[in-house]
């Protein structure tokens, strides 16, 4: 049997196996927004399709029914990629989950705490929540089920695919490939199917913050203590936010959020929202941002709508200054060559992200350090014209700059590498490529795990309307 097909490209590698172990949505039962559109769309195309609880498979003790498999082509026709051999690519991902629900339920080092389900529901609900522009009330309208019946009703699947999830974790955790499994598999790629990469940079920084005074914490604590008390008296805290808060977020909105859950903001701005009535206005509380108060709007189980105040202390010209001053003194030992840039970043930069990974700026959407220069103008408006005329391994001079969160500091800029556009290649691309090589073998190694359950006698079996499906792997199947 030939392993499953890959499809190379710039950041994944899109693969049967991830479709079968990373589904977007509840695996069995909320379709996706439209369904019932595309259902439509599906008779006028194919003819009517009767939704029947018909067995479609049986893996161990688990049934794959007929309406899990028609739920499932739903996805697909919604993305416009169905083929004549989507049912049985549909067939086969269930058959692969209960395979491994029945595995993990035998392994008893692997366990699911009511938590960790809570957490998985809420996460998915939320993501339907926001298709509704955020409307709890039109969510349960469409489906006509409130929220709670919803997480009720797909407790115990969630629960199946949180176990199936671990338990293909176990399978492949161990999975490595070598610097020669790395070369063999870019060899293996045909030569006009080696994908073009654009031109890209990797940088570092070093980054230091002026320190804020007592005096100007003290006097920000007091605006946000005033503009609190104006609430209190009558005065509107959306106006007021619009007026005067620093939240770039929220500010033109009134200070207003919607839908917020547990873990989206700073844990002091979480214990705060999570523990008002509604319409109750907090006391002033600080985050790592500065002062806040905020008024709950609305709590509808376990989302809030709250509008906030943030006020920033402001930091003095004369701080401002000693950190532009100290990050020179350590670029000039940096361009000196006494003491290399990482080194450097460990010690003296104030960027906890970066500082202890030689002050290089992972790209959040790859994970890796390499970024399109198309997206270094959305990391910072700025970056592009510190960085052009810029040498490989030239280091800039200090340059103030904001933070994410209007923090006021200076960094310098490391531009450790780049690349001009070309076909992807070992040496300007190996941690691109060991990826895929690394994602090739772990479908193989799951290949081989599910023969190995075959050959050790698990029962399957596919409804004969499937009889003439090519199943990527060789499931033995039982007549």
């Amino acid at each position: 049997m030939s392993p499953p097909r890959v499809i190379f490209n710039k950041f994944a590698a899109v693969t049967l196996f991830y479709k079968i172990v990373m589904k977007r949505f509840l695996y069995s039962g909320l379709i996706v927004l439209g369904a019932s559109v595309c259902n439509a769309q599906d008779t006028a195309k194919h003819g009517a399709v009767q939704l029947v609880d018909q067995v479609a498979a049986v893996v161990g003790n688990k049934i794959v029914l007929q309406s899990d498999v028609q739920t499932h082509y739903l996805e697909y026709l919604a993305q416009n990629n169905v083929n004549n051999n989507t049912r049985c690519q549909v067939v086969e991902d269930l058959m692969y989950q209960k395979l491994l629900l029945v595995e993990a339920e035998k392994d008893t080092d692997l366990t699911v705490s009511d938590a960790q389900i809570e957490q998985e529901l809420t996460k998915r609900i939320n993501y339907y929540i926001s298709q509704f522009g955020g409307s709890k009330e039109k969510f349960e309208a469409f489906y006509g089920k409130t929220v709670e019946q919803f997480k009720e009703e797909y407790r115990p699947d969630i629960k199946d695919l949180l176990l199936a999830q671990q338990m293909r974790g176990k399978i492949i955790d161990n999975v490595t490939v070598s610097p020669q499994e790395v070369r063999s598999f870019f060899d293996s790629i045909p030569k006009d199917s080696v994908p073009n990469i654009n031109a890209q940079i990797e940088l570092a920084q070093i980054v230091k913050m002026p320190a804020i005074t007592d005096e100007e914490k003290k006097i920000a604590h007091d605006k946000c203590e005033e503009l609190r008390q104006r609430v209190i008296k009558g005065e509107s805290i959306a106006t007021l936010a619009i007026l005067y808060s620093d939240d770039p977020g929220s500010s033109k909105n009134g200070g207003e959020y919607k839908n917020i859950k547990r873990g989206e903001f700073a844990p002091e701005f979480d214990k705060t929202a999570f523990s008002l009535s509604d319409g109750e206005i907090s006391e002033v509380f600080e985050t790592q941002f500065g002062y806040h108060f905020m008024q709950l709007e609305k709590r509808h189980g376990e989302l809030v709508d709250l509008r906030h105040i943030l006020i920033i202390p402001r930091v003095s010209a004369d701080d401002l200054q000693h950190a532009a001053d100290e990050l020179d003194s350590i670029y000039k030992v940096v361009k000196k060559d006494s003491m290399s840039f990482a080194e450097a970043a460990a010690r003296f930069s104030d960027d906890k992200n970066t500082k202890y990974n030689g002050g290089v700026i992972l790209n959040p959407q790859s994970g890796q350090s390499k970024w399109d220069m198309d997206q270094i103008g959305q990391l910072d408006p700025t970056l592009p014209f510190t960085l052009n005329g810029m040498s490989v391994g030239d280091i800039s001079n200090p340059q103030q700059y904001a933070t994410p969160d209007a923090k006021q500091g200076y960094r310098i800029v490391y531009l450790k590498n780049r690349t001009k556009p070309h076909r992807a290649n070992l040496n300007d691309d190996y941690q691109l490529i060991q990826n895929q090589a690394t994602a090739k073998k772990q479908m193989k190694v799951v290949s081989d795990w599910i023969n190995r359950k075959i050959k050790d006698g698990i029962y399957v079996h596919v409804d004969p309307a499937y009889a003439h499906c090519h199943f990527e792997n060789n499931w033995g199947i039982n007549p």
